[in-house]
């Protein structure tokens, strides 16, 4: 427990806060500030200490990226997928869900289980064997056998055996035993098992199993047609059989007098074992035969499975074998029940599929029941016993990635009725027509921990639909989903817009706000759009309300004196507020005389009647339009309060606020013309001479911040245009900072006259629009964000292909046509293309671009990336960009390349707007890319007709703070230390039938700064992060109390303010892989672990913190990774998950009869560990195979307090004491024995003495 005094008399702005920036004081507001009263001392005791926190993985939900290998334990009933990667995924009954990782990150080839005995054999693609411990919550490798000179190929451990076999690449088949993993001498050489005669390498092994008839006999099969019986006993082949087709599997009847095989021509052959000449049968399951009499070719048939049943004919199930002639074919299995054939088709290819049967003995009925398929990107279970082959209905979220997951928002503790509403409205547009029998993959098992509480994760998509996940302990379940596309009207051919559509994601989710209490729900948009949902239980009827906004740069205007010139930055509200009564929806636009877009959306939003279901439904569509033949930058920042009813939105141009009770947009300014009077640049150009000598427009980069360059003097918006209804300009007054008159004269000429090309294409030129891919595969780029670790967003636009300055009339000759499309790929977070909009060597710098366009979906433009015209050559330039150093602050050398300053976060929130305020009212804080909060205040009615009537007053600018970088987070802390929360308005069904007499009126709930701090006075403490550093303000005296800096060599991913152990701290995940928290307010480091080396864009698009110590992120395309930062949640992690083992007795095998077992073979005569014992075979080669001890080994580990080694070793110092206790129980029985031995010889002494006497002789 620590506590900080600070003491605030006399305190200066300058004092922490100023570190480093070359920067105006921390705290600086229009006019003369006159501090209010501020109390004389913060009193607030800090809980967290650096033990309340640690940070691990906890569980993994979705499909398992890139599957390669499937096995089911028929006794345990758990299932296991391997991946690509080298992960393991187990799956079970509710909440059995556990995910293991190689160290490798070998792929995993083949999965073999224990059956009932708790682990798992694992062949990998480094030819490594792994046994798996599954007897604990959280999987153990307790073995690994590294082969050094040979490929494994295929693996096979029959039922009830310790003795592995493994096929390898050259043909050869090894022997490991299970519970020492060290190698049998016992080896079958590939040329011992063919015969002398064959000239031929049969290739490699594609197939091992024992006969269900005997077990002494191992079926070998190779891939170049040749099957081998070998009698391990006799060490010599029984039979040989020589085929012309490659073999790709094969699969034995129950009664081991016959097995099936698929070959590569799509065929299958049926042995018999009395006669291996030849094949019994042979059958083109999908081969037509043709006009000439041949039979047309098939694919390969893969794999094939033959299982028996006693009260139907056999099942011959296999994958592949259509024609080659149908092209276009979606992948199928096909399924064979005596003289039916149903073919199944999949939606993706066929990775492995196997058959649950009801026994686990091969030699037995199999009776199949189902079918498990695993396919690339989803897991099906087919059920056989019904006729039509229905699926079971899948109980895990499998379809996360049904389609690309774009972002992801995590909320926990949330109100408690809000996940079962959802699910009673979700559960009314489920899939129907599944199997009714229970998911057959039911092992292991689960309790709901001590420590849940409601958790819910949103994830957006590229095809515009949101999905709603139950969160909570530690499982997933689909809540609710609902489609954003169905607000707009369907692109038709005719349509101005369709050409720009076509195979396009323009619906891509880019953002999502959700306010849990209220039910209020904003989604952004790729085309430059934001959707306000609310929330009802009953369907409607409605008509969607649709404000189109002018945010984006005119490219024509030059700036002149205005009658406004002398205004200050905001007028009154009702000159830049449109009329409320221009609601309608918005009209389809217009064009230029010359074709050119202009004042049109990207979408039509549907201007009927619609009926909408129960759930959420669509109010407001805010759109931004086209200008001059140019689409809308995409949106970088949005918020929402429901309590204030209103939606602020951001993007590289500036800053517009809507009012989604009234239906208007109260302002959309630049971010310039935020400033007023405020602006903490001095903005100074350099000489046009010097323009002229550099047309690449960058000058050398100072530390100076007195050098920053002229252009950002200029607002991108130089007249800021709304629409609303109809494209009416609607023109605000500009900033004293724009009136040329009070600018240098050089400056002023340059700007009217435009002689300058640099100047020119500054304020005209466009970029080729948005790049809307989302790169995620960065590994070229990564190394210089990982290396210099560059900020993707200290410069917020990004550059688009060189332009020519060819005249005034250039940049419109080499603008986009009509035709030409404006969209990419969707902003994907699942992705995986790269695509940089980066021009020739632009390698150092193309990283901070592509990054930033990910991270915020905006497209940059930087002064050196206009031309082609440079003065120095294009190595010297690239040298350049590389040397850049980023130890200067972000914010100085981001006004030194860009021309457009992007908001980049915004919240609302009860603050003070300047430092005289005495109380505080609703305020907008606003984060900008070049590391400056702005404090917007605003007077809002608060009676309720009023609000409805009158409009929202949004004053001047008050309150400028200065940080390193861009800005990332706001939050809000009372004197005591204790987070704000946002003020929200209560729920209420909007569609329910109201009383007139008693009309409904809003219920607010209000959290004030000074509700709880009567001993400190008024004023609350600010908390604002940056992905530099972080700073905690005290309010309303803007006095910066604490300074951290976060990182000096990377940058902020992302930031929140969570409560963790019953209080608050600043979570930050860093671009090189660090998850940091710091305490508040004094910003002291309590965790920092390098835990993410940041491998591809996915992540930093998708992770996100929250309350309770959680966060999460897309660890692959189609998977989400949770983790906890909690320590408390590491310790009751154990308890949380599932088990995976269960102990159950194994089923018994059939009495096989008298006849059965005197004519069928000596199958249960058979001593493997005879044969294969070192005794009997010797000790293989060292060099062949490396034995690995695992983390969980026997050998020579120190004893855990937790996992497989403590529980080994407790399990050995169980079994000692059980021998002891036998030991002394043996002893004991003997001692009875002999007790017994004795009284049974007096016994008998005493019978033979007194048997000749008579009774009366006693």
């Amino acid at each position: 427990m620590k506590k900080f005094r600070k003491v605030l008399d006399g305190l200066t702005t300058s004092s922490p806060g100023g570190t480093g920036m070359g920067s105006p004081s921390c705290g600086s507001a229009a006019g003369t500030p006159t501090a209010a009263q501020t109390p004389k001392e913060i009193d607030i005791q800090e809980t967290l200490v650096s033990e309340n926190f640690q940070l691990c993985k906890t569980v993994r939900h979705g499909f398992p990226y890139q599957p390669t290998a499937l096995a089911f334990d028929p006794v345990q009933k758990i299932l296991a997928i391997g991946s690509r990667s080298g992960g393991i995924r187990i799956l079970g009954g509710p909440g059995v869900d556990c995910y293991s990782q190689h160290e490798s990150g070998a792929a995993v080839l083949q999965l073999q289980f224990l059956i009932n005995e708790g682990a798992l054999v694992t062949a990998c693609a480094d030819d490594t064997l792994h046994l798996w411990n599954l007897r604990q919550r959280r999987p153990a490798v307790l073995h690994s056998l590294k082969f050094n000179r040979e490929r494994i190929t295929f693996c096979h451990l029959p039922f009830q055996s310790k003795w592995l076999y493994v096929g390898t690449e050259r043909g050869n088949t090894h022997i490991v035993n299970i519970e020492s993993f060290i190698l049998s001498g016992y080896v079958i050489m590939w040329n011992k098992a063919i015969e002398l005669s064959t000239k031929t390498h049969p290739g490699p092994i594609v197939h091992l199993s024992d006969s269900p008839k005997d077990e002494g006999k191992l079926l070998i099969g190779f891939e170049g047609g040749t099957i081998v019986q070998w009698d391990l006993r006799a060490k010599k082949g029984d039979f040989r059989i020589y085929y012309d087709e490659a073999i790709h599997s094969v699969s034995w009847h129950h009664e081991g007098k016959q097995f099936m095989c698929s070959h590569s021509d799509g065929s299958l052959t049926l042995w018999n074992l009395r006669n291996t000449t030849k094949p019994i049968q042979v059958t083109f399951p999908h081969g037509k035969i043709q006009k000439d009499g041949r039979k047309e070719s098939c694919k390969p048939i893969l794999k094939v499975e033959y299982k028996t049943s006693r009260s139907s004919e056999p099942f011959v199930i296999f994958s592949g074998g259509l024609s080659y002639d149908k092209a276009g074919r979606r992948p199928t299995l096909t399924i064979m029940h005596g003289k039916a054939i149903t073919v199944l088709e999949m939606d993706y290819p066929i990775v492995e599929f196997m058959v649950l049967c009801e026994t686990p003995y091969n030699n037995e009925v199999q009776e199949p029941y189902a079918v498990v398929v695993l396919l690339e990107k989803d897991l099906i279970v087919v059920d056989l016993t019904q006729s039509n082959f229905p699926v079971f209905e899948n109980p895990y979220p499998m379809d996360v990635h049904e389609s690309p997951v774009t972002c992801t928002a995590y909320f926990a503790d949330c109100p408690p009725d809000i996940i079962p509403i959802l699910y009673s409205i979700g559960a009314k547009h489920k899939k129907t027509g599944y199997s009714q029998k229970e998911w057959p993959v039911s092992g292991g098992t689960w309790t709901l921990g001590s420590h849940t509480y409601p958790e819910i994760i949103i994830t957006g998509h590229a095809d515009g639909s949101i999905k709603f996940w139950d969160a909570s302990a530690i499982t997933l379940q689909m809540l609710y989903k609902m489609k954003t596309s169905k607000v707009f009207e369907k692109p038709k051919p005719g349509d101005a817009r369709a050409p720009e559509l076509v195979e396009e994601d323009p619906f891509a989710v880019q953002m999502v706000s959700w306010c849990p209490q209220s039910r209020i729900f904003c989604v952004v948009g790729i085309s430059a759009y934001i959707i306000l949902y609310r929330f009802s239980k009953y369907d409607a009827n409605t008509q969607i309300v649709s404000l189109e906004v002018r945010l984006q740069c005119e490219s024509e205007d030059v700036i002149s004196p205005s009658e406004n010139e002398n205004n200050p930055c905001f007028s009154e509200p009702g000159s830049h507020s449109p009329q409320p009564h221009q609601q309608h929806p918005a009209s389809p636009g217009s064009r230029t005389p010359e074709g050119v877009k202009d004042s049109i959306p990207c979408l039509k939003v549907k201007d009927r009647v619609v009926r909408v279901p129960p759930g959420y439904q669509s109010e407001l569509v805010i759109q931004l339009l086209w200008v001059d033949g140019e689409p809308p930058q995409q949106i970088t920042s949005l918020d929402i309060n429901s309590a204030y009813g209103l939606v602020a939105f951001g993007n590289c141009y500036g800053l517009a606020v809507v009012d989604y009770l009234q239906k208007t947009i109260l302002l959309c300014m630049s971010t310039l013309d935020l400033y007023g009077a405020t602006d903490p640049y001095q903005r100074l150009t350099r000489s046009p001479r010097r323009n002229r000598q550099s047309t690449s427009g960058l000058t050398e980069l100072t530390d100076n911040q007195q050098s920053i360059d002229m252009e950002r003097s200029k607002s991108p918006t130089s007249v800021c245009v709304c629409s609303v209804g109809s494209p009416v300009p609607v023109h605000y007054p500009t900033s004293l900072h724009n009136d040329p008159r009070i600018l240098p004269e050089p400056v002023a000429s340059l700007r009217a006259s435009h002689c300058s090309p640099v100047f020119y294409l500054l304020d005209n030129v466009k970029g080729p629009g948005r790049k809307l891919s989302l790169p995620t595969d960065l590994k070229t780029d990564l190394d210089h964000v990982n290396g210099h670790c560059t900020s993707p967003t200290s410069q917020p636009c990004s550059a688009g292909k060189p332009r020519i300055p060819m005249g005034p009339e250039g940049p419109r000759l080499t603008r986009r046509g009509p035709g030409r499309p404006p969209f990419r790929k969707a902003q994907s977070a699942a992705c995986m293309e790269i695509s940089l909009p980066v021009s020739h060597t632009e390698v150092g710098h193309a990283s901070r671009r592509a990054m930033l366009q990910q991270l915020h979906g905006v497209t940059m433009y930087s002064h050196d990336e206009h031309h082609t015209t440079t003065s120095y050559c294009w190595s010297e330039r690239e040298s350049r960009e590389n040397s850049f150093s980023r130890s200067r602050s972000s914010s100085v050398s981001s006004i030194d390349r860009d021309t457009k300053e992007a908001i980049t976060t915004l919240q609302f929130g009860e603050s003070y707007g300047r430092k005289s305020d005495a109380h505080p009212t609703p305020c907008l804080w606003v984060g900008t890319s070049l590391g400056v909060a702005l404090l917007i205040p605003m007077s809002i009615p608060t009676d309720h007709e009023e609000r409805m009537e009158e409009a929202v007053t949004i004053g001047p600018s008050g309150g400028v703070l200065m940080l390193k970088g861009s800005v990332t987070r706001f939050s809000f802390l009372d004197c005591m230390g204790a987070l704000i929360q946002s003020p929200y308005e209560v729920w209420r069904d909007p569609n329910t039938a109201e009383d007139p007499d008693r009309p409904r009126k809003r219920k607010l709930v209000h959290f004030s700064p000074s509700s709880s701090q009567d001993a400190c006075g008024e004023g609350h403490l600010a908390v604002v992060c940056s992905e530099r550093q972080a700073k905690v303000f005290l309010m309303p005296s803007q006095s910066c109390l604490f300074v951290h800096n976060i990182t000096e060599s990377s940058f902020v991913l992302r930031a929140d303010v969570v409560s963790v152990c019953n209080s608050v701290c600043l979570a930050c995940f860093c671009a090189n892989g660090h998850v940091m928290t710091l305490s508040l307010p004094s910003l002291r480091p309590l965790m920092d672990v390098n835990y993410l080396p940041l491998t591809d864009m996915r992540i930093a698009r998708t992770f996100c913190f929250t309350n309770g110590g959680q966060a999460l992120y897309l660890s692959s395309p189609t998977e989400i990774q949770r983790i906890t930062y909690s320590q408390e949640m590491c310790d009751n992690l154990q308890e949380m998950l599932g088990e995976l083992f269960t102990p159950i007795e194994t089923p018994e095998a059939q009495n096989r009869g008298f006849l059965k077992g005197f004519f069928g073979g000596n199958a249960h005569n058979f001593d493997r560990e005879e044969l294969f014992g070192e005794a009997a075979a010797g000790k293989a080669s060292r060099s062949l195979a490396q034995h690995i001890p695992g983390q969980a080994g026997l050998e020579g580990m120190k004893v855990a307090a937790s996992g497989v080694v403590g529980d080994l070793a407790r399990a050995r110092v169980a079994l000692d004491e059980r021998g002891q206790r036998l030991g002394e129980l043996e002893e004991r029985t003997a001692l009875m024995m002999t007790s017994a031995e004795t009284f049974s010889k007096h016994a008998h002494e005493v019978m033979l003495k007194c048997k000749d006497k008579k009774w009366y002789q006693f």
